[in-house]
């Protein structure tokens, strides 16, 4: 599934949840599958559709044995109902926040003939994954595929929110813990958090994704209270998108143009002039504008040769849309 698209809304991202490793992996190719069919307009998202992940594709997409899939995915149907995630939602009512709490899937099943998991995703996770517009992380699903550390993934990605800039902000140990998964109970000790946690995902990180990252850890007096990380795209992953034969106002995703960017330019007055045409009266993406940034930044990212009447700054510079 090479070049394979994981796309989550930063609240998701920063959102509270401990997840095994095959857990987080059926959640991610399950997110592919299913904005591949709000993509295909195959069904209608908002109603929630069982999405089926094979053994097959767990194999396909991270490189394990039959066995081990079929023996991992039967365990993972076992414990992904009952896993909950935390995250808040900006009030529209009042200046504020609501922290919410959702479980991942409304329902489970498996198949045991062909070792195929079966499973609805809760309501609350839907617009975390399709309803995007400016706050929004991607990746391509290689990236993290060799990271044998649940860890390793959740620190991939809360790395990769702030790709434009390079590195993070200071973040509260406390605030790392929650969003790498880490329970009150487990590696409470400083030194076994970053011997047990934090250098081996680093470590995987540096050696299996398209990033090299390093941390630096901030005290007060004696005692550490955050860290914060720096992290560059190594070279040999600029060399070959050096090495591409695209048109250079093409936008690339993961060197020139950030999420927010991309997003942005969708909207523009002079991008939705240039390509309305693509997209019939009937589709949903003209529905709203959440839902034509969700579908054009998808469809650049696919077919991005397709994009090329104006260089991509003029649509950032360009006056945004208001609304539909």
């Amino acid at each position: 599934m090479s070049g394979e698209m994981v796309v989550k809304d930063n609240a998701l991202i920063n959102a509270s949840y401990s997840l095994s490793l095959v857990e987080q992996r059926l959640i991610l190719l399950a997110i592919i599958v299913t904005r591949e069919h709000q993509h295909n307009m195959q069904w209608d998202f908002k109603l929630g559709m069982p999405i089926k992940i094979t053994a097959s594709q767990y194999i396909d997409a991270f490189g394990v044995s039959r066995q081990t899939a079929y023996e991992s995915l039967r365990e993972a149907c076992k414990t992904l109902f009952n896993r909950q995630f935390s995250y808040q939602e900006k009030s529209e009512e009042i200046n504020g926040y609501w922290y919410k709490t959702s479980r991942w899937v409304s329902d489970i099943a498996y198949l045991n003939e062909t070792a195929t998991v079966s499973f609805t995703f809760a309501p609350a996770v839907l617009p975390l994954i399709t309803e995007l517009e400016q706050h929004l992380t991607s990746y391509e699903l290689q990236q993290v595929a060799n990271l044998s550390s649940a860890y390793a993934v959740r620190l991939y990605e809360v790395l990769i929110a702030w790709r434009s800039a390079g590195k993070t902000p200071k973040i509260k140990v406390a605030d790392l813990r929650n969003r790498l998964g880490i329970l009150k109970n487990e590696y409470e000790r400083m030194s076994n958090f970053k011997s047990r946690v934090l250098e081996p995902s680093i470590k995987q990180i540096n050696e299996h994704t398209d990033i090299s990252v390093k941390y630096e850890q901030h005290k007060e007096g004696r005692t550490i209270e955050a860290f914060s990380f720096a992290f560059k795209v190594k070279k040999d992953n600029k060399k070959a998108v050096g090495n591409s034969k695209r048109d250079p106002d093409t936008p690339d995703l993961f060197t020139n143009y950030t999420d927010k960017q991309l997003a942005r330019a969708v909207h523009s007055k002079k991008f939705i002039a240039d390509y309305n045409s693509l997209v019939s009266a009937q589709n949903p993406a003209n529905q709203s504008s959440g839902a034509w940034i969700s579908h054009m930044v998808e469809w650049i990212k696919k077919d991005p040769e397709r994009f090329t009447k104006r260089p991509m700054e003029e649509y950032l510079n360009d006056e945004q849309a208001k609304r539909f």
